[in-house]
């Protein structure tokens, strides 16, 4: 626990964190530094109209934009979570580097316990993107991302991903696929 902690202490002040989730690593960096999030579209080069997607702890600390939709949906989005799956949902105020400056935000409470525990170290919703260069092949190993990104970022937290196939499904409220 002291390294999840660690972490989560360079992400408040403004660090960006290397961690596994579920099938892939990830860039991790609090949502309302927008350095941070520049600095990891820099890393991925990749254009901030894309957006980064956001990974909590539990799913009432996505409580703004779970309200903004139908009990029927945030029943549905509640009851897959935790899970390898991201809801996008209305946009309660995060910077348009998060959102790609749509008026929706990707949401997700990871089955991966350590990438949680991260999440609630923090203190709340963290940005979480998957750890490689644009049109690259995510990192899948500690020792991966060590090598390509340990010198870029401010911590690699040693962990392992939980196995899943790739990164996360992303759903609409409406339950249409993105990925």
């Amino acid at each position: 626990m002291q390294e999840i902690y660690a972490a989560a202490q360079k992400l408040s002040s403004g660090g960006v964190v290397a961690h596994a989730t579920e099938g892939v690593w990830g860039f991790a960096a609090d949502p309302n530094n927008e350095q941070a999030l520049l600095r990891i579209l820099g890393l991925k080069q990749r254009s901030a109209d894309k957006g980064l997607l956001l990974l909590a702890a539990h799913a009432d600390e996505f409580g703004p934009a779970l309200e903004r939709v139908p009990a029927d949906v945030r029943h549905r989005v509640r009851s897959s979570w935790p899970g390898h799956i991201t809801w996008v949902l209305p946009n309660p105020g995060y910077n348009d580097l998060v959102t790609g400056g749509r008026d929706t935000v990707a949401c997700r409470v990871p089955s991966h316990e350590q990438a949680r525990q991260l999440a609630a170290a923090f203190g709340g919703p963290i940005v979480s993107t998957s750890l490689n260069r644009s049109g690259q092949a995510p990192i899948l190993s500690y020792a991966d991302a060590q090598a390509e990104f340990g010198s870029e970022v401010d911590w690699v937290l040693e962990g392992e991903t939980a196995g899943a196939s790739g990164p996360s499904k992303i759903l609409q409220a409406n339950g249409q696929v993105l990925r």
